[in-house]
């Protein structure tokens, strides 16, 4: 069983820093496919439903180890801010 381990992006509505939690989620064992009757995706792996939060890499990594479970580390991409002056429209 194989899972990866990431932090989830802020969302674009909010401002504030808030739920920084790390999440680990099961990498789906079998594909998708189609139901023949609704065309709705679909498959019966059901690890694919499962996310865990926690607090810190530490303890999800940690929890990864404890349960035998191949965890790959998606590292958060760098924050970058674009700062910009109004008098630069006009440049």
């Amino acid at each position: 069983m194989s899972a990866r381990i990431f932090q989830r992006p802020k969302n674009a509505m909010q401002s504030g820093s808030g739920r920084r939690e790390w999440v680990l989620e099961y990498v789906p064992a079998e594909p998708r496919k189609a139901d023949p009757l609704m065309g709705w995706a679909g498959s019966g792996d059901t690890q694919s439903q499962v996310q865990l939060t926690f607090p810190s890499l530490d303890a999800a990594r940690a929890f990864a180890g404890k349960k035998g479970i191949t965890a790959t580390f998606i590292p958060t991409p760098p924050k970058t801010l674009k700062l910009q002056a109004y008098a630069d429209n006009f440049r």
